[in-house]
């Protein structure tokens, strides 16, 4: 009983019910305003995405102390593991695949969600005048004022990457690069220290945003886009146990040990619908279970831009739903054009604030048969389908990192079969780590 009522998992679980039944019954309290009208930010306070509800709040607040970690975490992991490769053909061979392993992967999410929605047809029966609409003029001009030199400016995690990768390179043949490695790797186990103490409060973060998210927008607004959702929810989750598991089998790997592995990060996210929020903690668990701290560094902040399965099978069943809604139908040949489309546009998807909507625009825009004003349709239950996305993404990014390091022989599978076999062994040693320094 004890050690339940210390496991991160129970605790995350418990907010995330107790986050449910307050948004539920008590949505007053929960999108209570956290501050007066008037109200002005300090200069710490507007370092923060605050939000001015009570639930939201505690959302906001807990993803943006966790964001603050993840580009030095990124920015330590790639300069060390590339310093530590030494070999510069080595690191441009893995960065090749890892491009060429996401188009393929985000191509196959593509083409599965356009498939399924086509076979279940989510959009037949909609009545668009029965659904509240909203505002998505913010959305259309943002799409139109998208560029890939904007995306990489706004994508502060693509510019430590770039960053990380060149000083990287730069220090890799210099002489006194062990002195650097010798600077650097105490300040990461400092880092790592301080992130799993924030993470202890990832009940609070997660209470708040299941909270919010229902207090706001209500399970009855499900109703008349429940088979969008359901259809959206059964993709994913046949993407994660087929293909993703056909890839790790691919190395006699299971996928099922593998969540049970990050199920605390699965539940985070989940609570949170932010994949943000357990990104650095599943690069140390990679390395954990045997990945080279050189794969990891490289793969999971290029997949976090690159690799987006579950927000690709979203946008591509999203274009199909509004297509059926309005009774708009596609012919093989503007299909293709809208695969070609997301093929390139998704790649966006993370560096844009409202990333879905903005890439759904510019879709539509470029198609060209669907009304762009369709959108409206699914603001009010793309938050329940976010946590969805999230959980997608961030399972296919550590199935990503685990496959290119066994194709890189870079895989200590002993490492994994210890960790996989002592899962919650390893957890209160991470503890009784934490509690110790």
């Amino acid at each position: 009983m004890k050690k339940l009522f210390t496991n991160l998992t129970f605790w995350v679980l418990t907010a995330i019910l107790a986050g449910v039944l307050l948004g539920h019954y008590n949505p007053e309290f929960a999108l209570k305003p956290l501050f007066e009208k008037g109200f002005k930010q300090n200069l710490f306070i507007s370092e923060f995405e605050i939000k001015n509800t009570f639930s939201e709040f505690l959302s906001s607040i807990f993803i943006s102390i966790v964001k603050l970690f993840i580009n030095p975490i990124i920015f330590l992991t790639i300069t060390l593991g590339i310093i530590s490769m030494g070999d510069l053909k080595k690191v441009g061979k893995v960065g090749a695949k890892a491009l060429l392993y996401f188009e393929v992967v985000t191509t196959i999410a593509l083409l599965v969600g356009i498939v399924v929605a086509n076979v279940i047809r989510p959009g037949d029966g909609v009545v668009t005048d029965t659904i509240k609409g909203g505002d998505i003029s913010k959305y259309t001009k943002s799409a139109s004022e998208f560029s890939w030199l904007k995306f990489f400016f706004d994508n502060v995690t693509l510019q430590v990457l770039v960053i990380a990768i060149a000083l990287g390179v730069g220090l890799s043949n210099y002489s006194g690069r062990q002195k650097v490695v010798d600077f650097l790797s105490p300040i990461s186990k400092k880092v790592f220290w301080a992130l799993h103490k924030v993470m202890l409060f990832a009940p609070i973060g997660a209470f708040g945003g299941m909270a919010f998210t229902i207090a706001k927008y209500g399970i009855h607004t499900l109703l008349p886009l429940a088979k969008l959702m359901g259809t959206v929810y059964v993709t994913m989750a046949v993407f994660i146990f087929v293909v993703l598991a056909l890839i790790l089998r691919y190395y006699k790997i299971s996928l099922w040990a593998f969540l049970k592995f990050i199920r605390e990060e699965l539940l985070i996210v989940l609570g949170t619908s932010s994949s943000e929020a357990g990104l650095p903690s599943l690069m140390e668990k990679l390395e954990k279970m045997g990945c080279s701290k050189s794969v990891v560094g490289l793969v999971v902040p290029a997949g976090y831009s690159f690799n987006l399965d579950g927000t690709t099978i979203y946008l591509s069943m999203a274009v199909i739903f509004l297509a059926q809604v309005f009774n708009v139908h596609l012919d093989f040949q503007q299909i293709l054009t809208i695969i070609g489309i997301l093929m390139v546009t998704s790649k966006g998807a993370a560096g844009v604030t409202g990333s879905g909507f903005i890439v759904l625009a510019s879709t539509l825009t470029a198609v060209k048969v669907i009304p762009v004003e369709g959108l409206a349709l699914l603001l009010g239950v793309d938050r329940f389908m976010s946590e969805a996305r999230a959980i997608t993404n961030f399972i296919g990014n550590g199935v990503a990192t685990i496959w290119l390091s066994n194709n890189e022989k870079e895989f200590d599978r002993q490492k994994m079969k210890t960790a996989f076999s002592h899962i919650s062994d390893y957890e209160d040693i991470i503890k009784d780590n934490i509690n110790n320094k």
